[in-house]
Parts: structure tokens; sequence; C-alpha cells
């Protein structure tokens, strides 16, 4: 059985990692709102460009052709997988490399290039032997657009010079500080996004392109896919920080908890020790009087 210098030891530990986490968590609190704010503000543009790009290739209709479009037949896979620079978030980079590694069981390792932002990634399969192309490292507390056109720009030559011939984006999608879900879309080559027969009726008639829709299209399938890169690379911050916040929450209520039965247990070893006392002295005024 502890002692109860151990004990005060134990809670005096206890004490200081519940400051570290409650620390960290009101850190994370903080940059995930920042994180937040920006993925809401992302999405109506992403969802501006996905309706323009629908409308601008229901205008030119049939094949159009752009070195984004090439569909090839696939003899190399490329694969650009979002994970963090750092650990103590929960399951999110759990999630996201037992994801990929799912993933990539089903293709042939001799086909497979790695295209990875963030350290946990870039740790994990360089250990297993994976073909790992580039590294990219993001600021985590306010991802730039530039970020993401740095990455945008070395897919998009790797794709152009027939170096991969499909490139598959993971990142984590962000639905609350308690939910992110590991997500995998095929980035290149760029599928125009079509209308859907359930949607309201177009608007297209509405719009009067200038110069050509063709011409358009061609000028913005390169921002198109910069602006899916960005935005994915916002939803993988926000979902870390979202991860992070909650797991340190967990942990410092764990702590208080550890802490409230350390001190439970210290009581009853001094009772016990206080009791034991009182018994020997007892015994011992007892023994004097016989």
């Amino acid at each position: 059985m502890a002692t109860i210098r151990q004990i005060r030891q134990r809670i005096k530990v206890a004490k200081n990692i519940q400051q570290i986490t409650k620390a960290m968590k009101m850190v994370a609190a903080a940059r995930l709102k920042r994180a937040q704010d920006r993925v809401q503000a992302a999405r109506p543009y992403a969802d501006t460009m996905r309706e323009m790009m629908t409308s601008l290739a229901s205008a030119v209709g049939g094949e159009v052709q752009h070195p984004l479009l090439a569909v090839r037949t696939p003899r190399n896979y490329g694969f650009l997988i979002i994970t963090s620079d750092r650990g103590l978030a929960g399951s999110y980079n759990s999630q996201m490399l037992r994801r990929a590694s799912e993933i990539l069981r089903e293709y042939d390792p001799n086909r497979i290039k790695l295209y990875l932002i963030g350290r946990k990634g870039i740790q994990f399969f360089r250990r297993r032997g994976f073909n790992i192309v580039s590294e990219f490292q993001i600021n985590s507390t306010a991802v730039s657009f530039a970020e993401a056109q740095d990455i945008t720009r070395t897919i998009r030559a790797a794709f152009e010079n027939e170096e991969i011939d499909e490139l598959i984006l993971l990142y984590t999608k962000f639905r609350s500080a308690i939910s992110q879900t590991a997500t995998d879309v095929k980035l290149l080559p760029i599928q125009t996004p079509e209308e859907e027969t359930t949607a309201a009726p177009s608007n297209d008639n509405d719009y009067i392109f200038e110069p050509e829709a063709e011409a358009l299209l061609h000028a913005l399938l390169p921002r198109y896919l910069e602006g899916q890169v960005y935005q994915a690379l916002l939803e993988s911050v926000a979902s870390e920080h979202g991860a992070r916040m909650t797991s340190m929450t967990n942990a410092t209520e764990n702590a208080g908890k550890m802490i409230s039965s350390l001190t439970l247990q210290m009581n009853r070893a001094r009772q016990a020790n206080i009791t034991r006392e009182i018994s020997e002295i007892v015994g011992g005024a007892e023994a004097l009087k016989g």
C-alpha cells in the first residue's frame, strides 16, 4: 500500500498535469474559434465556385480539353494526406492514418506516391517504407492560401508531367468540436461538377460570359483546384483544434477525478494511521496498568 508521502506526490503530479491540460484546452479553444470562423467563411466561396463551374460546364457542353481534365489509364497513384505536426489531439491523427492505411492497401505499393502534410503522417509512412515524394509543413495556427498554392503547384506539375495519373486527397472534415470525419476525394483529374437532377431549376440563362465560357473554364480550373486544397487545409486545421480541445477537456476532467480519488485514499491512510496510533497508546496504557 502506498504511503501518505507517496500519495501526496501523486496528487502534486496530477495537479500539475491538470494545469497543463487546462491551459492547452484554453489555447485550443481560442484557436478553434478562429479556425471555425475561417472554415465557415470559406465554404460559401467553395460553393459559389462549384456552382460557377457547373454553369460553365453546362454552357460549354461536350468534351473540354485541359491538362487537369485529362483521363488516362492509371499506372501511378498519388495521395495527398493531411495530418498534424503535433500530437495530443485525441483520435485526429489516428483516425486519418487508419483511413489512409485502409485505402492504400487496395493499391500496388510500387505504384503509390505520397504527398504528405504534417509530421505525424510523414513519420508514420516513413517508418512503413512508403514512397514519399513531397513533404509539406503548414502553419496550423493560421494556414494561408499561399501554402495551398504551393502544394497545388507540386501536385499539378506531377499530374501534368504524367508522374501520377490520379490523385486522391485525404483530409479530416470539420463538423463540430466533438465530431470530425476522415474524408477522401478524387482530386485529379478534375471532374467538372454536374447539376443534380433534384436541384432547383438553374438560372444559367441569366449569365453572360465574357470571354467565352470555355476560356473561362480553362482559367478557373487551376483556381478551382487551389480552392479545394485550401478548403481541405482549413477543414483539417479546425478538426485538429477541435479534437485537441475535446481531448484536453477530457484529460482535465480525468485529472480532477484522479485527484479526488487520491485525496480520499490519503485521508483513509491518515485515518488508519491515527487509529493505529491511538490503539498503540491505549495498548501501552493497559500494559502499564497490568
